[in-house]
C-alpha cells in the first residue's frame, strides 16, 4: 500500500471512529468488474460477507459505506481478492473508493475491480 493509500485509508478510519453519521455502514456493494483481455464488464451486486466470481478471480465483500444523500456522494468497500490460478491468498486486500478508484486499486494484469457504490 503507497502513502496515499495508507492516509486516505487512515482518515477514512478517523471519519468513521469519529463521525459515525459521515459514513452509512450498508449491507450491498456494487461493483464494476473489466475483463481487459476481452473487453467484458460486468455489474456485481455483492452482499457484505458473500463471495461472487468473476473469472478466475473470488471477491469477497467484507464491508461496504456511503455518504449520506446531503453530502458529496461517495463509497468505498473493503473487498478481499483471490486469484484461484495464484492459490489461496489474496491478490489484493483494501478499501476501494468510488470516488478516488486509483488511490488503492487491484493492480491484476488481466482483471480490474471498481466500486460503484453502496446500498
Amino acid at each position: 500500500m503507497n502513502g496515499k493509500a495508507l492516509a486516505l485509508a487512515a482518515s477514512f478510519a478517523v471519519c468513521a471512529a469519529n463521525a459515525e453519521s459521515r459514513w452509512i455502514a450498508s449491507e450491498v456493494a456494487v461493483l464494476q468488474a473489466l475483463d481487459k483481455v476481452t473487453a467484458r464488464t460486468t455489474v456485481l451486486e455483492v452482499r457484505r460477507g458473500e463471495r461472487v466470481s468473476f473469472g478466475t478471480l473470488e471477491i469477497l465483500v467484507e464491508a461496504c459505506h456511503r455518504r449520506p444523500p446531503d453530502e458529496q456522494p461517495d463509497a468505498a468497500a473493503w473487498l478481499r481478492v483471490v486469484d484461484r490460478r495464484l492459490g489461496p491468498g489474496p491478490v489484493f486486500a483494501g478499501w476501494i473508493f468510488a470516488a478516488a478508484p486509483a488511490v488503492h486499486m487491484l493492480e491484476h494484469a488481466v482483471y480490474d475491480v471498481r466500486v460503484l457504490a453502496c446500498r
